[in-house]
């Protein structure tokens, strides 16, 4: 077992938390043959239980998960482990988040699908908003409008009848909007 202090030869032990199985599975299966010691978890408090037995050196966590939400965990990561590096990852990007991310201790934000050489590389950026150039230039009204119904459906567990309600809008109108891809910025 690798140790769990950082080292020229380990870069030490990552906390990886993600609810999506196969992508927690394959992403830590990618950093663990890039040097890191890894641990899962698949929600908020798994990864407490985790990192109160040994705080990581760094961690990967998904923005929206089930219960409590990857911005919780970051705040009390970073109070755990002040020095730890943290990466926010999410299939729901958005400039306010990624600013409550960094507020609240990330690292880095990057948006989904990033893949193990990204996240790495973001553990050693010393520039945080490196991956949001996009801030430089407004969003789009349909990216807004699409980042804003997805947190919506977000808030509703997926439900797109209490979605349509919470927006005041039809719900085959959502279920069309919802078949769209995202919009670019």
């Amino acid at each position: 077992m690798t140790a769990s202090h950082s080292t020229d030869s380990s870069p030490g032990w990552l906390l990886l938390v993600d609810d999506d199985d196969t992508f927690r599975t394959v992403l830590a299966r990618a950093l663990t043959r890039r040097g890191f010691e890894v641990r899962t978890a698949a929600d908020v408090p798994d990864a407490l239980r985790l990192a109160s037995e040994s705080p990581p050196s760094h961690a990967v966590v998904d923005l929206r998960m089930p219960g409590a939400s990857g911005l919780e965990l970051v705040e009390a990561l970073r109070r755990q482990s002040p020095d730890a590096r943290i990466v926010v990852l999410t299939g729901y990007a958005s400039i306010a988040t990624a600013v409550s991310a960094m507020k609240l201790g990330a690292t880095h934000y990057l948006a989904k699908p990033a893949d193990a050489d990204q996240i790495v590389a973001a553990f050693g950026d010393a520039s945080p908003m490196l991956t949001l150039e996009e801030a430089a230039r407004p969003l789009s009204v349909d990216r807004l409008e699409w980042e804003h119904i997805q947190r919506v459906l977000g808030e509703n567990d997926g439900n797109i009848s209490a979605t349509a309600r919470a927006l005041g809008m039809h719900r085959r109108t959502l279920q069309r909007k919802l078949g769209k891809h995202a919009p670019r910025e």
